[in-house]
């Protein structure tokens, strides 16, 4: 569960289940407006201004310089130290933005890194056992769920997998070892909701429980650019240096 899970579902798990894409991109957005705004405000905009202009200035006279080394390398140097006066009056608005970014990170994490698990839909769980663990195990399951694997399997390699589907709501599983217990919620459900992918126990036989789930792809899992098909935290980035550089030119911030 997330901090901000109490402000932000009532709001954006209407628009999560319709779409996941547009949630990454109005998140982008906000978090990229408060970054740009705590700049503004919290930092000295006038000499940051004249320290990007010195910058451009030292560029243009490096450029000029190229035949003559010893003298790029002084302008050089004096442009790294302009630069770290820049990164210092920047460390100030950075501060205030840390936490913020944080727990939206946080939020979008827990709520858009897998495909939920839908009714009737075939999924697994994958339970791992601590080293040394051998024999068989047992998977326990409820009125709602139907196992399409054996029940008992042996364990191989620590792991034992088990397919199974199940009717909507919220399922208990149960690993059974002998005469020990372990037991792991599934949510199936047609809103974009699921439980934590992973289950620890420490400190006993069995390691952990996992749900296998599918990767959400914001954009559909068929779309690729280049290849290359983008989780949340890929699409985030791209809208964020969009967004970010746009709010920049447009609240002239430097």
């Amino acid at each position: 569960m997330s901090f901000l899970d109490p402000v932000l579902n009532p709001i954006l798990q209407p628009l999560l289940n319709s779409s996941p894409f547009l949630v990454v991109l109005l998140l982008a957005l906000v978090v990229s407006l408060l970054i740009t705004l705590a700049y503004k405000f919290f930092s000295d905009q006038a000499k940051m201004k004249a320290l990007k202009e010195e910058q451009k200035a030292y560029q243009k006279q490096m450029k000029e310089l190229r035949s003559q080394p010893e003298k790029m390398m002084q302008v050089q140097k004096e442009s790294m130290r302009k630069n770290m006066d820049y990164m210092k009056l920047s460390f100030k608005p950075m501060l205030f933005t840390m936490i913020p970014l944080f727990l939206f990170f946080g939020w979008m994490a827990d709520h858009l890194a897998f495909e939920p698990i839908f009714p009737g839909e075939t999924y697994s769980i994958t339970a791992t056992f601590a080293k040394g663990v051998t024999g068989d195990a047992e998977l326990l399951v409820g009125e709602g769920t139907e196992l399409l694997s054996d029940a008992v399997q042996q364990i191989s390699d620590r792991t034992v997998s088990w397919r199974m589907k199940s009717t909507e709501g919220q399922h208990e599983l149960k690993v059974k070892k002998g005469e020990q217990e372990w037991a792991k919620d599934v949510l199936v459900t047609t809103a974009v909701q699921y439980e934590n992918a992973v289950s620890p126990f420490p400190h006993a036989d069995l390691e952990n429980i996992q749900i296998d789930y599918t990767t959400l792809r914001p954009a559909g899992p068929n779309f690729s650019l280049l290849g290359w098909k983008p989780t949340w935290l890929g699409w985030y980035v791209l809208f964020s240096i969009v967004f970010s550089i746009g709010l920049r030119k447009v609240l002239k911030v430097y």
